[in-house]
C-alpha cells in the first residue's frame, strides 16, 4: 500500500500541473466510463449479436463438433497455465508449439474450411506463428551464414517479403498453389497460412538473427575449441540463448499475426472481423452497427492485452534473470 501511495504522489501528483492534468484526465475517464455503462446496460441493442454468437464465435464449424473447440481452450489454457511454474518457464515456447499442435489436431477433423470467426482468427494466428518459426530460425541461421551464396539467397527473401504488403502474399499464393498442384484440393485456409507464415517467417527471422548476434561470440568459440561441430554449436549453444533472448519479441509478434489475420478476407474465409460485417448484412441487426464493432472491439482488446501482459512479463523476467 505505502509503495502504491508513493508511485501516485510521484507519477500523478508530483507538482501542480500533473495534479491539475490526472484530476481532468480521471474525471473524463469516470464521465466517458458513466456514460458508456449506461449506454450499454440501457439504449445497446444486445440482441442480434446474441442471436449471432454462434457465427462470430466459429463460423460453420458443425454444432455436433463444438465440444472440440472447448478441449482446444482447455489444451491452450492449460498450457498457459503451466507457465506459472518455474520449471515451465524455461521451455515457454516448447510447451506452446506441443499444445498448438495438440489444438490442431482435435479440431481439424470437420475440415478446415469449416472454421470460421474468432475460431479462425485465434487458429490461424496460433498455426502461422508455429510455422513461421523453424522457418525463420533457418532464415535467420542462413543470414548469419559464412556462405556468400546462402547469406545473400535469405537476405534477399527476407527484405523482399518486409517491402512488400501481406496481402499482396497472401492472395499470390492463394492463386497459385492451384496451379502448381491442379489434381490436389487444398483448402483456401491452407493456402492462406502458407503464404501468411511465408511473409511472417521473415519478421521472425528478424528476431532470431537479433538474438544470435547477442550471444557472446566468445561461447561458440569455446565450444568449438572443445571438439563440437558446427551444427552442436548453433542447435544447443547459440540458438536456445538466442530463443531466449527474443521470447518477449516472439510472443509480441503473435499479437501482430492475430490482428493480420483480417486480410483472409480476401480469399473468401469469414474471420471474427467479417463474421461481424456478415451480421449487419442482416436487415433484422442492420442497424446494430455500434454495438456490433464494440464487441468485435472490446474482443480484440482483451486478447491483445493478455498476450502484451504476456510478453512483458516475458521481459521483466528476462532482465531479472540477466542482472
Amino acid at each position: 500500500m505505502a509503495k502504491s501511495y508513493l508511485w501516485i504522489r510521484r507519477n500523478l501528483f508530483g507538482n501542480l500541473f500533473d495534479s491539475f492534468l490526472s484530476i481532468f484526465v480521471l474525471a473524463l475517464i469516470v464521465w466517458l466510463a458513466t456514460r458508456f455503462v449506461g449506454w450499454a446496460l440501457h439504449d445497446a441493442h444486445w440482441r442480434g449479436i446474441i442471436e449471432s454468437r454462434r457465427l462470430l464465435l466459429v463460423g460453420l464449424y458443425p454444432p455436433e463438433d463444438i465440444w472440440r473447440t472447448w478441449v482446444m481452450l482447455g489444451i491452450l489454457g492449460i498450457a498457459i497455465g503451466s507457465m506459472m511454474f518455474p520449471e515451465a518457464r524455461r521451455f515457454p515456447i516448447s510447451i506452446f508449439l506441443i499444445a498448438s499442435a495438440g489444438a490442431i489436431l482435435i479440431l481439424a477433423p470437420p475440415g478446415f474450411d469449416r472454421w470460421g470467426g474468432l475460431l479462425l482468427s485465434l487458429m490461424l494466428a496460433v498455426m502461422v506463428s508455429v510455422a513461421s518459426l523453424p522457418l525463420g530460425v533457418l532464415l535467420a541461421f542462413g543470414r548469419s551464414s559464412r556462405n556468400p551464396s546462402l547469406r545473400a539467397c535469405c537476405a534477399g527473401y527476407i527484405e523482399v517479403m518486409r517491402s512488400v504488403p501481406l496481402i499482396l502474399v497472401v492472395y499470390w499464393i492463394w492463386i497459385t498453389v492451384p496451379l502448381f498442384l491442379p489434381d490436389g484440393s487444398v483448402s483456401s485456409l491452407v493456402r492462406g497460412m502458407i503464404g501468411y507464415t511465408i511473409f511472417n517467417a521473415a519478421y521472425v527471422a528478424e528476431f532470431v538473427r537479433s538474438g544470435i548476434q547477442a550471444v557472446p561470440r566468445g561461447q561458440a568459440e569455446a565450444a568449438k575449441s572443445l571438439g563440437m561441430s558446427k551444427w552442436t554449436v548453433s542447435t544447443e549453444i547459440v540458438l536456445p540463448q538466442a530463443i531466449r533472448f527474443v521470447q518477449p519479441a516472439l510472443v509480441g509478434n503473435v499479437l501482430d499475426v492475430f490482428n493480420g489475420a483480417t486480410l483472409v478476407f480476401i480469399i473468401g474465409l469469414t474471420d471474427f472481423l467479417r463474421a461481424g460485417q456478415m451480421i449487419l448484412a442482416d436487415p433484422a441487426s442492420s442497424g446494430a452497427v455500434t454495438e456490433v464493432y464494440v464487441f468485435m472491439f472490446a474482443v480484440y482488446f482483451l486478447i491483445g492485452s493478455a498476450i502484451t501482459f504476456g510478453a512483458r512479463r516475458m521481459e521483466a523476467r528476462l532482465q531479472r534473470s540477466t542482472r
